[in-house]
């Protein structure tokens, strides 16, 4: 017979508490550098203070401000805005350049695709910012290729006019987040049994059949992902529009991220800012968390 191992002794059992012990360093620091600046800000917003004299109490003016002050107003139409640059075009072309590198995924192409695709990820944000500066301008390089193309009506300085500065604001926030979107769906489409796809040809379907019916419902969970990073950096955005336009021309390209930074340092309004900077986090958790919900795997 098969004998059974003896019960651990009562007095040997590990009390819960330890348990904390080894996530309390975690919890601190947390504690520290997240929740207690969120607390400030969340104070700091209910004054009129300029970061150094004494403060007097505001209330709720400051956030009333914030949805009735035009340009504060107009930043947050703007981070909107580009959701659609930052969000739906990387995830969509993802998507599609994913599913095509699945397709030739024994190619030397596709190790190329994925390496040049990654790349904006490793490269800084100023980096891009300057480089697509410079491709943008009045005399830049994609100003010279319709001018060669004899589109030279077509030319202007991108970043510089009012009507095209944010769209190019969104092309460069595209284009450094279509990578880190692409390789992401990569991992979701390893996961994917071949046999599937095998299935699927056997019973007629074409590439877009495969495309609706098998790859986009599998990759539920990380186009989840994907819609909510993308999301967050468009409504956080801050390092490529300060690099790229500083918010100009006028206010076209102003986003909250930038606002509150002039708003703290520049004009020295830290009530001011700090509303917008909660009005900014309510609007990402609110932009965030339905899609986790939605996209959240249900099948368990």
């Amino acid at each position: 017979m098969k004998k059974r191992s003896p019960a651990p002794a009562a007095g040997l059992r590990t009390p819960s508490w330890v348990g904390w012990l080894f996530v309390a360093p975690a919890l601190a620091v947390y504690a520290v550098f997240v929740l207690r600046p969120i607390v400030l800000t969340f104070q700091y917003s209910l004054y009129r203070w300029d970061g150094i004299g004494p403060s007097t109490w505001a209330g709720l003016d400051n956030y009333v401000k914030v949805f009735t002050d035009p340009d504060l107003f107009d930043s947050i139409l703007n981070a909107f805005k580009l959701i659609v640059f930052f969000s739906a075009i990387p995830v969509v072309l993802g998507l599609a350049i994913a599913s095509t590198i699945r397709r030739i995924a024994t190619s030397r192409l596709a190790l190329v695709a994925r390496t040049v695709l990654f790349l904006p990820q490793v490269i800084p944000l100023v980096a891009a910012g300057i480089a697509w500066s410079w491709l943008l301008s009045s005399n830049g390089l994609v100003n010279q290729v319709f001018s060669h193309l004899g589109l030279g009506g077509v030319t202007r300085a991108w970043l510089g006019d009012f009507s095209t500065a944010l769209p190019a604001v969104g092309v460069i926030g595209a284009w450094v987040l279509l990578g880190l979107c692409t390789i992401l769906l990569l991992a979701g489409l390893s996961k994917i049994d071949p046999a599937v796809y095998e299935a699927a040809r056997m019973d007629g379907a074409g590439p877009l059949r495969e495309f609706f019916s098998i790859t986009v419902p599998s990759l539920r969970q990380e186009i989840g992902v994907c819609v909510t990073v993308t999301v967050i950096a468009a409504l956080a955005s801050f390092d490529i529009v300060f690099i790229a336009t500083q918010g100009g021309p006028g206010n076209s390209t102003m986003v909250p991220g930038l606002e509150i930074y002039y708003l703290a340092f520049s004009e020295r309004q830290v009530g001011m800012a700090s509303a917008l900077a909660v009005v900014l986090m309510v609007l990402v958790l609110a932009c965030a968390l339905p899609v986790q919900w939605l996209t959240k795997d249900r099948t368990s």
